[in-house]
């Protein structure tokens, strides 16, 4: 079993609504969950779709066949029609649309007629357009009910009343009316957890200690702002809303600095005002975690779309050399465990570590039976009270083996704690001579670096273990590639080689092998000018001649990607 829903509307209509409680839905019964969200920058009006792809097996990508779609208007048939299954079925409602369709994968329901009926408000036509497709599936409503009910507790018991009773409307009508219905889902498994990127990455900061976030909202970063919010009074997290970008980064660094786990979140163009503080992080040595969304630019670009763009950006960002790291997760599983290793390593290493994501990791749900706290790993790396008071002469940026310094807190002991944005002394004084200044860069970079390098583990290699053909890719690529790869791998000696620990390289390159063995390598990245494939030259002096690039503002599906495979492989 393996059906794709699709909800299409314009901006208002709760299209989030219905893709967001009908996902919740799936995966309380115990279905395996994908997915994701395509939606314009405006508040009201353009083409908006929410499509779930749900499975009794793990998915992890949307496929291009839509078993249901709901149009919500007339432009969602238009769009949208072609892409429907040999038994897809359009639901609509022929008020919201001004024509009543006469075929016989068509079903009319009055949604706005049944919400105004049996709710009182039009308002709720989103409510029976849920029961609906859960009548269409010939679903047991009870977990419907259940879900109504929670996602509306808040609001009062009148109010839940009046949605289950629009969800019961809705469920019947389409029960009883859609006779061309093949679709069976009944309750599957235990229920499951279904969690975004962003969500993820705010768990993952939660559980590592964060105890200070600020940020300014900026798509598609917002969510991890947002979840951190909704858990700050539970967590004794501070979290400030900064007038821009560059009181955040500042904000985070102070917050560091003084003690704390700190983080910051933004994209691009926000990402771009906060390279100054970067690089001021990386000349006191202040541990900060930078979460980077990316979205196409340059400027405002498409702000609601979705690119990995911003890869050499981010490596390269900031004035003069440094240590830092770069994580890209493909998956809310790999999110919420490189946030928590993001943390540590700052910490350790008093580094900058980016976790670069983008608008389709962030927004797009994944259902999972849960993660494992126990791979949760907090070490408090600062010297506070008690450690200090066995120092008697301490140096905020003394010369070590390592070349990490002790971290004091400031105000923990009689101890002075300095550092200065300028080059300085081991205490943390402003100096001009070369010989310390020399010191400090060997510290800072030569030092730690080799120590980092050990940290990063190796990329993913899935598929065949001696291949003729490799993919590659990062990031938010995982789950679509990994399908490909499932779906190929019968009748090819393929495997894909994913990297989400992307700078620096890791000391196990034994997949540099896999390169050099394999018959035809091909790259796979969402931006124009193959960036990754440029750090792999770089780093290893190979050459990737193919490549599969796509810099429109939207992700492949399985299918389309497989598309332009074949044209590779076969």
């Amino acid at each position: 079993m393996d059906y794709t829903i699709k909800i299409g509307g314009e901006a208002g209509q709760g299209i989030q609504t219905i893709g967001d409680t009908l996902a919740h839905i799936f995966t309380r019964a115990g279905y395996h969950v994908f997915t994701n969200q395509d939606y314009e920058s405006r508040i009201r009006g353009g083409h908006n779709f929410y499509q779930i792809r749900i499975s009794h097996k793990h998915v992890t990508a949307s496929r291009s066949s839509v078993h249901i779609l709901v149009a919500l208007d007339r432009e969602s048939i238009t769009q949208h029609q072609k892409e429907l299954s040999f038994n897809g079925q359009v639901l609509y409602d022929s008020q919201m649309i001004n024509e009543k369709i006469d075929k016989p994968n068509f079903l009319n329901v009055p949604l706005l007629e049944l919400a105004q009926k049996h709710g009182g408000s039009k308002i709720m036509a989103n409510t029976v357009a849920i029961g609906a497709v859960l009548g269409m599936l010939g679903m047991n409503p009870d977990i419907m009910y259940q879900t109504i009910e929670k996602n509306f507790k808040k609001k009062g018991e009148a109010v839940i009343k009046a949605n289950i009773e629009c969800s019961k409307a809705g469920y019947e009508f389409a029960k009883n009316e859609c006779l061309r219905c093949s679709f069976v889902l009944s309750q599957f498994d235990k229920p499951k957890m279904l969690i975004t990127g962003n969500e993820a990455i705010g768990a993952g900061a939660i559980v590592s200690g964060l105890k200070f976030y600020s940020a300014y909202p900026m798509t598609p970063s917002t969510g991890i702002f947002n979840f951190v919010a909704d858990h700050a009074k539970e967590y004794g997290i501070v979290v400030e809303q900064a007038e821009d970008e560059i009181s955040a980064i500042n904000m985070v660094i102070g917050a560091s600095f003084a003690g704390v786990r700190a983080m910051t979140g933004t994209s691009g163009g926000g990402f771009a005002l906060m390279v100054e503080g970067i690089s001021l992080a990386a000349m006191t040595e202040t541990p900060v975690v930078i979460a980077l969304a990316q979205r196409p630019g340059p400027a405002t670009g498409l702000p609601t779309r979705t690119e990995q763009a911003d890869l050499l950006f981010a490596l390269y960002a900031g004035h003069g050399e440094f240590p830092k790291i770069i994580f890209a997760p493909g998956c809310p599983e790999q999110a919420f465990y490189l946030t928590n290793k993001a943390f540590d390593l700052a910490e350790k290493y008093q580094i900058t570590v980016i976790i670069l994501t983008d608008q389709y990791l962030a927004d797009s749900q994944w259902s999972y039976e849960g993660f494992d706290l126990e791979k949760i790993k907090y070490i408090d790396y600062r010297l506070r009270e008690e450690n200090l008071k066995k120092i008697e002469n301490y140096k905020r940026h003394a010369f070590t083996e390592t070349g990490v310094s002790p971290l004091a807190v400031p105000g923990q002991s009689k101890h002075l704690v300095v550092t200065d944005s300028d080059e300085h002394d081991e205490e943390g004084h402003i100096i001009e001579d070369s010989i310390t200044r020399i010191k400090m860069i060997e510290k800072r970079l030569f030092k730690k670096m080799p120590l980092i390098k050990k940290e990063i583990s190796p990329p993913l290699i899935y598929g065949e273990k001696n291949p003729e053909i490799v993919m590659i890719c990062w990031g938010s690529m995982f789950g679509i590639v990994k399908e490909l790869i499932d779906e190929l791998i019968e009748k090819y000696k393929i495997a894909m080689i994913h990297f989400n620990e992307i700078y620096p390289f890791s000391e196990n390159q034994s997949w540099i092998e896999l390169l050099r063995k394999a018959k035809k390598v091909i790259n796979i990245e969402q931006n124009a000018t193959s960036q990754f494939a440029k750090i792999i030259k770089m780093e290893t002096g190979i050459n990737i001649e193919n490549h599969i690039n796509r810099f429109d503002g939207r992700p492949f599906t399985v299918d389309e990607l497989l598309e332009k495979v074949y044209g590779y492989i076969k």
